[in-house]
């Protein structure tokens, strides 16, 4: 006489966000592109269901970083030629300074777009 095992309970779903906790994951979305694109895409990729304005945020930042990552890349091979350097300069600039007014728009909770960027993910 073996006693059965119960089932293991089905995982809850991750709660909903609050107010202040989606602003400042969206926020640290933006803030995390200065280290690359990492942080962006782990929010992203936890927050995305639990907070509306963390998916919107976290994706422009994720955009973002996809097309500074492109621009690295390009500054990488143009590096047999001069120009190279100056190029992945320009883009580690660009990208803490956007990056930066990123993070102060998104938690105030003003919506930021990044002035260029490939949208991939929509």
């Amino acid at each position: 006489m073996t006693d059965p095992t119960p089932a293991p309970a089905a995982p809850q779903p991750a709660a909903p966000l609050t107010e202040t906790e989606d602003r400042q994951w969206a926020s640290f979305a933006h803030l995390g592109g200065i280290i690359g694109i990492l942080p962006s895409l782990i929010i992203w990729l936890v927050f995305k269901d639990r907070g509306r304005f963390t998916n919107a945020e976290a994706k422009e930042a994720l955009n973002f970083q996809i097309t500074i990552l492109f621009v690295y890349i390009v500054g990488y091979i143009l590096s047999l030629v001069i120009i190279g350097f100056l190029v992945v300069l320009a883009a580690s600039v660009v990208s803490i300074i956007f990056s930066i007014m990123g993070f102060l728009a998104s938690k105030d909770g003003k919506s930021y777009r990044y002035p260029f960027a490939i949208r991939i993910i929509k």
